[in-house]
């Protein structure tokens, strides 16, 4: 039997129902760091169940960082307007916002990079490693990791969260998705630097 002081511990540290803490507990025999693990896990799985789910409400967030040099606009979406007006929703659109405005994200995901970017893109990088006296298979790694990097680092759910690298943005909103028990998507954004 798993006791209730460890279920609260649970619940205080991921967010997530005590039903949900408490079956991760039993299921880790009482282990608190491998509940964390299996309540990740679930909601990474969550989070692909209701991908599919329509999302009709949300919110516009706004952050401009000190000084006033740097600004973003960004526009969230969730399923019920009960989860769109809540704090974990809300400060989920903030730390999206000053990821933007930190990492300098240009794109929500990669899907969205339009082709002719992609192409430009890797012209520069043909460009780079035209006069290298490599074989032919090595320029094409060299070319198609570097074409990774583009789109990791300009694809906002590709970047690695800047509070805690060890997750990707979208992981951070697969966390959200598990916790508040909705489907949530970025619709759009806008950064603005002087």
């Amino acid at each position: 039997m798993v006791s209730i002081e460890l279920i609260k511990q649970l619940r205080a540290e991921t967010d997530i129902s005590l039903a949900e803490c408490k079956k991760a507990l039993i299921e880790a025999d009482s282990d608190i760091e491998k509940a964390k693990e299996i309540l990740k896990k679930k909601g990474q799985t969550m989070a692909a169940k209701k991908s599919d789910r329509e999302v009709s409400v949300g919110m516009i967030d706004s952050y401009i960082h000190a000084g006033g040099q740097v600004g973003v606009l960004i526009k969230v979406f969730c399923e019920t307007d009960f989860v769109a007006r809540g704090e974990a929703f809300k400060e989920l659109s903030h730390e999206l916002a000053l990821q933007i405005a930190s990492m300098k994200a240009v794109y929500v995901s990669e899907n969205e990079i339009p082709e002719d970017v992609l192409q430009k893109e890797l012209e520069i990088y043909r460009e780079q490693v035209k006069e290298d006296k490599k074989p032919e298979e090595i320029k094409e790694n060299i070319i198609k990791g570097k074409l990774d990097k583009f789109k990791k680092e300009s694809c906002l759910l590709s970047q690695p969260w800047v509070k805690d690298n060890s997750i990707t943005v979208q992981g951070l909103v697969n966390d959200y998705i598990a916790k508040l028990g909705e489907n949530i998507i970025i619709k759009e954004f806008v950064r603005y630097e002087l």
